[in-house]
């Protein structure tokens, strides 16, 4: 099983310490959900989202307006392969996973865009994810104006204004705070360090999740390891509102840690 981690996030690293053009939003993507299946093929569900891209092409022709090809993802994605937002079971880890959507047909918002967008992206049609507080979307360029397109929700609108692009890493990112999220609202307080661990390779030095390694740590009984991020946290991070209560946790770790020496 440690194998396995040191495996998992092995190939994780390796995709995150690439920069653009090379960073790959579908591998990075399948990438998360290496620690949770270690069996997992990553390139047979990239061949996946080539096979799909192949039926939009053909279903699209000789066609290439924006307009024919976004009804054209949209008829192999949603109404041929049946790809849905999970709205019985938003929460379910499971829909973060790119393998499980794939497999069950269900994900949320950020993990169905990244499908949209990726396999758009097999058909030089470039697609750029859009994150609301709470909600995330795709954005198509078409001339002067943009078109929404909502893969959870499965509606398309017209949108004069400008909408602020995410960018490949970001996106990445996005997935994994969702994920971390979840797994801490279910008290999974391994699988969140797990993830907080990624967050940090791909974003190293954020003093917040820093702190929030700590708390896991600490969830976890790494009481040295918490004592350390909890100082760090303190020491590079300028008048934190918590600054007590985490004054008050490195009090107890200290009491701890030298308890144990």
């Amino acid at each position: 099983m440690i194998k396995d981690i040191l495996r998992a996030r092995q190939a994780f690293s390796e995709v995150a310490g690439l920069e653009d053009p090379y960073f790959s939003l579908d591998r990075a993507a399948l990438s998360i959900a290496l620690e949770e299946y270690p069996q997992l093929d990553v390139e047979e569900y990239l061949h996946r989202l080539d096979t799909l891209a192949a039926r939009v092409e053909v279903l699209a022709g000789q066609d290439r307006k924006c307009q024919n090809l976004l009804d054209c993802l949209n008829q192999i994605l949603f109404v041929e392969e049946g790809l849905r937002g999970n709205t019985e079971d938003y929460y379910d880890p499971r829909n973060s996973f790119l393998n499980e959507l794939l497999d069950r047909k269900q994900g949320i918002p950020i993990s169905l865009s990244v499908v949209y967008i990726e396999v758009a992206r097999r058909l030089n049609f470039p697609l750029h994810g859009v994150g609301f507080p709470g909600h995330f979307i795709v954005k198509c360029i078409d001339g002067d104006r943009e078109l929404l397109i909502d893969p959870f929700n499965g509606s398309v609108a017209v949108q004069p204004s400008f909408l602020q692009v995410m960018d490949k890493k970001a996106i990445i990112l996005r997935m994994l705070f969702n994920l971390k999220g979840i797994y801490y609202q279910k008290e999974e307080y391994a699988k969140a360090l797990s993830v907080v661990d990624r967050i940090l390779i791909l974003s190293p030095g954020i003093p917040s999740e820093i702190r929030d390694r700590g708390l896991l740590y600490m969830q976890t009984s790494l009481f040295a390891k918490a004592l350390a991020d909890l100082e760090y946290y303190l020491v590079n991070t300028t008048s934190p509102e918590d600054s007590s209560n985490i004054q008050g946790h490195i009090k107890t770790l200290r009491s701890i840690v030298s308890g144990m020496n």
